[in-house]
């Protein structure tokens, strides 16, 4: 009699382990959750020119004074608070930057005299804002990620984009109805309500959570506080305009900023306005530019990770100065189809520019490159500056805005080349000792 073998007994897979996501994601979106917070608090000054003026009788030249210290003070605040959070942390200087916008915006509720709108528009508002520009996305992708840093810093830009697109239109709607004070008082409570969520979802560095950058081979250990954060600022200044590099990036994107935010945002209305379109519709025009500007700068992040970023830089500028060119023939009462090209076509371009130029600060300065960064941020919003007033100037002296177009587009062209110039080995930069 033959013995049958027992039935094998299953084998037992076991689960599959659940992929964790990383916590480098998590401050990704924090830090994209204040940036846009901070794009609302820029946003404000442009909708207090006109409620100012018929309440105070103040000229728009001292409410525009305010908003030209805003201005200047967000980009030259960049580089020292990319120091400040190499000595103190991210987390803590995020967090009185945006108790200091509180404050500020909360102050001009009882106002009475210009000075003290320069006071809290233009030094408290600038401060607490420049604190969080974007050399705050850089600092955080420099050391949260190893890996996809073209992505996020795309996505990180975009969150400014993404500000104006969601609080412009509510703090517009409060200006009409319920007056400026409303929409002060809601942005200086919108700053202190971010403050908890910062304080406990916002890690300075990876190693305070035992977690490795993402796309790190290896656990890399959190460096000391760096002491003399101004000190060490002009320091890393003194040493970088020693290289050719710097003034080619710091020119590419003075020219960025002159040929956006001081061109397009100043002057897109009123240009389309003397070609006899309603300044409603030039506005909402202007508001879909924001629209894809989001998509562009996402988009822009990705091609960075995979493509030689002078090259991108080159590209981006010559088909910005290209567009520049056309559009004085494309100005008219009403909106054609070719119009809307542009917009679609401008918007994409708007600061596509942004992950490429981080990109090569963090090639060229290394360590440094965050407040590198913060320097060439400050060449933008100089830019920016300068063509926003000259614009003025030249519409008022010739009647149009022709030569404006015309000489920005020229402009891109000079950035585009000088794009291709940027050398791919980093320069040895040797600090000055100040």
């Amino acid at each position: 009699m033959t013995q049958t073998s027992p039935a094998a007994a299953p084998v037992q897979i076991p689960p599959a382990r659940r992929r964790r996501v990383h916590r480098a994601w998590f401050v990704a979106a924090v830090t994209f959750v204040t940036i846009m917070g901070a794009a609302a608090f820029r946003s404000l000054p442009g909708l207090l020119i006109d409620p100012l003026h018929q309440e105070f009788g103040w000229s728009r030249g001292t409410i525009g004074a305010a908003v030209s210290i805003n201005l200047a003070l967000y980009g030259l605040t960049a580089p020292f608070a990319a120091a400040l959070m190499d000595r103190f942390g991210i987390r803590r200087v995020v967090a009185a930057a945006l108790t200091v916008i509180s404050f500020g915006s909360l102050l001009t509720v009882w106002m009475t005299a210009p000075w003290q709108l320069l006071l809290c528009w233009g030094l408290l508002v600038g401060l607490g804002t420049g604190s969080m520009a974007l050399a705050f996305a850089a600092t955080v992708t420099n050391r949260w990620f190893t890996e996809r840093r073209g992505l996020v810093s795309g996505i990180l830009t975009a969150a400014s984009a993404s500000g104006q697109l969601v609080f412009l239109p509510l703090l517009s709607w409060v200006v009409e109805g319920h007056g400026w004070r409303p929409a002060a008082v809601t942005v200086g409570l919108t700053a202190l309500a971010v403050v908890p969520l910062v304080w406990l979802l916002l890690r300075d560095h990876p190693a305070d959570v035992g977690e490795k950058p993402y796309g790190a081979a290896e656990f890399v250990p959190k460096p000391p506080p760096v002491i003399g954060a101004a000190r060490r600022t002009l320091t890393v200044l003194s040493g970088s305009v020693r290289t050719g590099t710097f003034w080619l990036l710091a020119g590419t994107f003075a020219i960025c900023g002159a040929s956006t935010n001081g061109l397009v945002q100043t002057h897109f209305v009123p240009a389309e306005h003397d070609h006899g379109m309603p300044v409603t519709t030039a506005a909402s025009l202007l508001a879909v530019v924001g629209v894809f500007d989001v998509a562009g700068t996402i988009a822009s992040g990705w091609f960075t990770d995979r493509f030689e970023p002078r090259r991108l830089l080159a590209v981006y500028y010559a088909l910005r100065g290209l567009s520049l060119l056309f559009l004085p023939m494309l100005l008219g009462p009403s909106i054609k189809p070719s119009m809307i090209f542009f917009i679609i076509f401008y918007g994409l371009d708007w600061v596509a520019t942004v992950p490429p130029t981080l990109a090569l600060c963090r090639e060229q300065f290394g360590e440094d490159s965050a407040i590198v960064f913060g320097w060439v941020l400050a060449a933008h919003q100089i830019g920016a500056a300068l063509v926003a007033y000259l614009g003025g100037v030249a519409r008022d002296v010739f009647g149009s805005y022709d030569l404006v177009w015309y000489a920005s587009g020229t402009l891109c062209a000079a950035a585009a080349l000088m794009s291709l110039v940027i050398r791919r080995t980093a320069p040895a930069v040797t600090p000055a000792v100040l």
